[in-house]
């Protein structure tokens, strides 16, 4: 595969991926996902929250990262791991 062609694939797959509203933990946890595991990175600035419900045969992953120089200062990034 041609790198070209790789960066469009990816770019597609995105974009599909931003067409639903992101969601959110507050969401996840109201919707009666409980946390199944936690990590956190070397520097402290980020961490992984992984989630299950005993409903889906899925889990949701939760990436969030905190930066003092950015606004807003804290993003959240989750997503179903299949």
């Amino acid at each position: 595969m041609r790198p070209g062609s790789l960066f469009v694939t990816i770019f597609i797959a995105t974009g599909a991926a931003a067409a639903e509203p992101p969601q959110t933990i507050e969401q996840l946890l109201n919707q009666g996902w409980e946390i199944a595991g936690y990590t956190t990175g070397y520097d402290i600035r980020s961490s992984l929250i992984l989630f299950r419900n005993k409903d889906k045969p899925y889990l949701m992953q939760c990436s969030t990262l905190y930066d003092v120089t950015r606004n807003p200062r804290a993003s959240v990034n989750c997503y179903e791991l299949r």
